[in-house]
């Protein structure tokens, strides 16, 4: 969340990069519970002190009497400040972070920046099949009896894809092992405090969470989710940072209000299996942080030779917890385009700074050099979502025969060269 003595000296500010990121929040409204909050903060200290100094010597009838009244006034209050602060976490928790000044102002999602590109499009000499007919000739995917048994968007990898898969965890893992990242495996639910601390939503109408019924359980949609709670409530020592992870969890989103994306094959489904890096700094590595999780996502892509570019997300499609988000988009030859063909990019990754909005949420602090206790910066980074890169793989590795290629840097991992 963001600091709420931050909104207070800036509200303009505020108010502007709302605005700027299409996020309706009354910000008065927020100011407003917030003072009534702290006038009953401040009256139930005053109520307190007295009833302490009272409690230090011997009471009088009346004083006891006295006593009582303020005990009494203690409790209303108290019931009334659990209202108040409910509705001021209600309200604080749609701010969004703030946004790093180089991001595009911009009221369309697509606005995005190309900051660099390698490869570029592919062209073929032949018409390229899309993943969803490769699969079927190759017989890597189930489609039908995933509908059966789970519904739609769901799938059974087989054959060489189902290695290819795995292949892929240990390759992107050796890659993040390299880097210095802590590899990890997470559970694949998480606590509602943990989801609302690091700004996401599990129970709005246009949540992407799985809630699991009478508990205050979800299943995560990214293990950002579990390892942003993973240090929750604690303090680091400053010598302790950076801590870098790798986390390897199953992903389950219900994909509400996509139904106009693109969702073709395993494109978007409910559930898939993520590399997801993470890393918790002090301020002013943040940046610098930001940089890395980039090359290594740039490095696992372009060991694939899949081919891609990297955009800068404006501020109409940055999420609320974003300082600032890259995404890596492959060229996918399969996917229409707006000119009614086929070949169009694609995200395949992510990555984001979230500043100490998510350690603000979560409670996690670092202890300075001199002593001061600070919130942490927190950034996430895809180093590789399994679905989309094997849509790459696919489509990109064709040949004119139908045959697939597996990169050389892939091939001691599957143990084998090709698909035929």
């Amino acid at each position: 969340m963001l600091d709420i003595k931050y909104i207070r000296e800036n509200i303009d500010t505020v108010k502007q990069n709302c605005k700027n990121r299409m996020v309706k929040v009354d910000i008065d409204e927020l100011l407003s519970v917030d003072e009534k909050r702290r006038a009953i903060e401040s009256k139930l200290g005053d109520l307190r002190s007295l009833r302490n100094k009272t409690s230090k010597t011997k009471p009088t009838p009346e004083q006891i009497a006295e006593m009582k009244k303020l005990g009494d006034e203690e409790k209303t209050l108290e019931a009334e400040l659990v209202t108040v602060n409910a509705k001021f976490r209600e309200i604080i928790l749609t701010v969004p972070n703030l946004t790093h000044p180089e991001v595009r102002v911009s009221d369309n999602e697509d606005d995005n920046p190309v900051l660099e590109t390698f490869l570029g499009p592919k062209k073929f000499d032949f018409e390229p099949l899309d993943h969803v007919a490769l699969a079927e000739k190759h017989d890597l995917i189930d489609f039908d009896r995933a509908t059966k048994v789970s519904g739609a968007k769901f799938y059974y990898l087989k054959n060489e894809l189902a290695i290819i898969e795995l292949a892929l965890v240990r390759y992107a893992m050796d890659i993040a092992r390299k880097h210095g990242l802590t590899v990890i495996t997470t559970p694949d639910i998480a606590k509602r405090e943990v989801l609302e601390g690091l700004g996401y939503n599990p129970r709005g109408e246009s949540t992407q969470i799985y809630n699991i019924e009478n508990t205050d359980l979800s299943l995560v949609g990214t293990a950002e989710i579990t390892m942003g709670g993973y240090h929750m409530d604690e303090v680091f020592e400053e010598k302790e940072l950076p801590k870098k992870y790798a986390a390897l969890s199953h992903c389950f989103r219900t994909e509400a209000g996509s139904y106009s994306k693109f969702s073709k094959g395993i494109f978007r489904v409910h559930q898939f299996t993520k590399l997801e890096m993470f890393q918790y700094v002090t301020p002013d590595k943040s940046e610098e942080a930001h940089k890395e999780l980039l090359a290594i996502e740039k490095e696992v892509f372009e060991g694939l030779e899949i081919p891609f570019r990297v955009i800068d997300h404006c501020t109409a499609d940055l999420g609320g917890p974003s300082y600032r988000t890259y995404d890596l988009e492959a060229w996918l030859p399969g996917k229409p385009n707006k000119e009614n063909g086929m070949g169009e990019w694609g995200e395949i990754t992510s990555t984001s700074n979230c500043t100490d909005y998510q350690a603000r949420g979560l409670n996690i602090k670092y202890k300075t050099t001199d002593g001061k206790k600070e919130y942490v910066h927190m950034l996430n980074g895809t180093a590789i979502s399994l679905a989309r890169a094997m849509i790459a793989l696919l489509e990109i590795h064709q040949q004119k025969d139908g045959s697939i290629n597996i990169p050389p840097k892939l091939r001691p991992y599957t143990g084998f060269d090709s698909i035929n």
